[in-house]
């Protein structure tokens, strides 16, 4: 890294501490669509709108179109500390998320292929997200990319959820929980 998509305009960095008012606005420019579905939306944009505080226990990858972050994600590797419903040998992706103003441009899509990149360096067996059927987009995103739904996850200030695996292991299915 970093990696430029000359055709689409943006490249791919590491976080700095800069960025952390860019990818918290983004944060909450990308969820804003979601405000009506979220019954606590006050206590969830307080939580989305300090993604960058997730550059503590993870590595944030940040989107830049020009000198503005234009997306982030954030990856956890096997081992690393992560929600009790992922198993701890899994690789995460963490809020992934796109500024409006830029979608369309495969920013999502390199930031997911970046963690599974990094899953694979890391020698994961297995990359998961968690996401909620009230993101289409993101859903159908995740499904062109191989992801498969493997069970319901709890719900995040009143909306399901559920988790979502692609298998990094030669052979085996995506919608099998690993041991």
């Amino acid at each position: 890294m970093p990696e430029t998509a000359p055709a689409t305009g943006f490249r791919l960095d590491e976080f700095t501490p800069a960025d952390a008012d860019g990818v918290n606005r983004v944060a909450l420019a990308a969820f804003h669509q979601y405000r009506h579905d979220y019954p606590d939306w006050p206590r969830f944009s307080g939580l989305i709108g300090d993604m960058a505080s997730l550059a503590k226990s993870a590595e944030l990858i940040v989107a830049r179109v020009g000198d503005r972050v234009a997306g982030a994600v954030a990856y956890v590797g096997p081992g690393r500390g992560k929600a009790p419903f992922f198993a701890t040998e899994w690789a995460v992706l963490r809020m992934l998320v796109v500024d409006p103003e830029f979608r369309g441009r495969g920013i999502g899509r390199a930031l997911s292929r970046e963690c599974i990149r990094r899953a694979a360096r890391d020698g994961a067996p297995l990359i998961a997200l968690h996401t909620s059927r009230i993101m289409t987009a993101a859903l159908a995103l995740y499904g062109r990319m191989g992801f498969r739904f493997l069970r319901e996850a709890p719900e995040i200030c009143g909306v399901p959820y559920g988790i979502h695996v692609l298998s990094l292991e030669a052979g085996a299915g995506a919608e099998e929980e690993p041991k």
